[in-house]
């Protein structure tokens, strides 16, 4: 029995049509609306569009569900002005919680301030002398802790940092509360986690919000080990066991935990249309805001980056995981870290194993040497990017790299290669708000209008690429091509209806764009009110 009709509106397919018909949480017809209407039945739902866009539900390939589930409740400072304002911010939160209690925040940015200048622990230490605090900068990379939190964490002049991690010190020897890539964990291993009760309705919560911006899915790509990883996947089979999981998530592993899942028998792909696994999960090196991003050529401030993990190592992991079923996902920003990941991945694939069902991917792929950018799709590899970091680097990367900027967010180069483009947002790095990104990969200027031509405007995407990439790229990239990604008979009724055809309002209108209806598994989740 049908139990869904949708008319008089754009249905996003190859084929015109003003409806669809639903049933058993799949779209069973698309059509007319005199054809679809005929297959009404006695308790079927029908909704007018009114003439609106039907497309179909957005996912988002590289998310930190759990993280910025949990921050929403911390200091969110993306937009803070300066240093004074992130801490005038700070202390408007300590004023409202009693001394001791842990601080945590994220999203600060000090390359779009007027004065550039990172802050350090003597500034948090001014208005933060009984409250451990740690804010993490916008990249995750790079976190600045005041003198408790250190203390805390036992770090002093004498701790030596950790192979993959850097502790900056001032001209005296102290630690100035700048801490990079894992030297972070020092701290933030000391931070109490979120009962489990309360991360429930966090992400309960946070699936409502993502639902209003028209998002039906997520690749969680968060580094699933030490505490934080089991805790997460046991709240997302609760809410699977108790159908509230209203998300397709695919997630992956830690490298450490690969020979476990093995051991298991579990491969890429096990589970089911809402939760399922996806990746193991490595790190090549670290962020541009950081320097730590490993480069051929050195930044224009000197430094060539770092070698987060060894590529022996890696190359290790990804033999194993080819071998045994497992798609790899390796975090590469640098162009060095992106050669290196597609040399391992062209090793791996000249071997005898046949290819995970998932494609193995790249995280961020974003500054390419010329004579690798059509190696991803020679190799089958995802490039998984976020357009919306563009808009926090450009200034930076012109800063940095001068005249090698053209090889970074080479959007529409990848994909004119071949290459399978899966969009997102690296939130909470980045706002989850997919029309932003869109936005960004279109225009390559900010929601402003800066700068005016577009950053390097010839790797700018079509509105149709842009969706492809927030729709049927991920649906590719993690192996679900076959229900999800299109608007097709057959496949999964997750779908949305915007408030403005995305294909015909000029481009700088895309951030602009707003969900009125999101449905998920053939049910609405999300209705704006009129």
């Amino acid at each position: 029995m049908t139990t869904l009709i949708l008319y008089n509106g754009k249905i996003h397919t190859e084929t015109p049509a003003t409806a669809i018909a639903i049933r058993d949480r799949k779209i069973l017809a698309i059509g007319n609306d005199s054809d679809i209407k005929a297959m009404t039945a006695p308790h079927t739902q029908q909704i007018d569009l009114k003439g609106r866009l039907l497309l179909p539900g957005l996912h988002d390939g590289h998310f930190h569900f759990y993280n910025w589930a949990e921050g929403r409740r911390d200091l969110e400072l993306a937009r803070v002005s300066d240093l004074g304002d992130m801490l005038a911010q700070l202390q408007d939160r300590i004023r409202a919680i009693e001394p001791g209690r842990w601080i945590k925040g994220y999203g600060w940015n000090e390359s779009e301030w007027p004065h550039p200048v990172m802050p350090t622990r003597h500034n948090l230490d001014a208005v933060s002398p009984e409250h451990p605090v740690i804010l993490w900068r916008s990249d995750y990379h790079v976190a600045v802790v005041n003198s408790l939190a250190l203390q805390l964490a036992g770090i002093n002049a004498n701790t030596p940092p950790p192979s993959d991690g850097v502790i900056e010190w001032d001209a005296s020897g102290q630690p100035t509360g700048i801490l990079k890539e894992l030297a972070i964990d020092l701290v933030s291993q000391q931070t109490p986690l979120l009962p489990e009760s309360e991360l429930h309705q966090a992400m309960l919560d946070g699936i409502a919000e993502l639902h209003k911006l028209g998002l039906t899915g997520l690749h969680d790509q968060r580094s699933m080990a030490g505490t934080e990883g089991p805790v997460a996947l046991r709240v997302y089979q609760h809410l699977r066991d108790h159908e509230q999981l209203k998300l397709r998530l695919t997630t992956n592993i830690h490298h450490s935990q690969l020979p476990y899942a093995i051991g298991l028998g579990l491969k890429s792909g096990f589970g089911d249309d809402y939760l399922q696994l996806g990746f193991v999960k490595m790190f090549s090196d670290g962020s541009m805001g950081a320097r730590t991003a490993w480069m051929l050529r050195p930044y224009a401030d000197g430094g060539l980056g770092l070698s987060a993990t060894p590529t022996a190592k890696i190359a290790k992991v990804a033999r194993l995981a080819e071998e045994n079923g497992w798609a790899v996902s390796i975090h590469a920003i640098g162009d060095r870290a992106n050669r290196e990941a597609l040399d391992i991945f062209e090793e791996v694939a000249a071997g005898d194993a046949a290819q995970p069902r998932i494609p193995h991917r790249i995280e961020h792929a974003q500054t390419l040497h010329s004579d690798d950018l059509p190696r991803l799709a020679k190799l089958g590899i995802t490039a998984s990017v976020q357009p919306l970091h563009l808009l926090d680097d450009m200034v930076l990367l012109d800063r940095i790299l001068g005249e090698r900027g053209d090889r970074a967010y080479a959007f529409r180069g990848l994909l004119d290669t071949g290459a399978i483009l899966a969009l997102g947002s690296d939130c909470p790095i980045a706002s989850p708000n997919p029309w932003l990104g869109i936005h960004a990969a279109v225009n390559r200027r900010k929601p402003s209008g800066e700068p005016k031509a577009g950053w390097y405007p010839a790797q700018r995407l079509t509105v149709t690429q842009a969706l492809w990439g927030y729709t049927m790229g991920n649906a590719i990239a993690a192996g679900q091509q076959d229900r999800l990604g299109s608007i097709t008979p057959g496949k999964l009724a997750d779908l949305i209806v915007v408030d403005q055809d995305i294909f015909e309002v000029e481009p700088a209108a895309l951030a602009e764009t707003e969900v009125v209806m999101t449905i998920f598994d053939g049910q609405v989740v999300f209705e704006a009110e009129e």
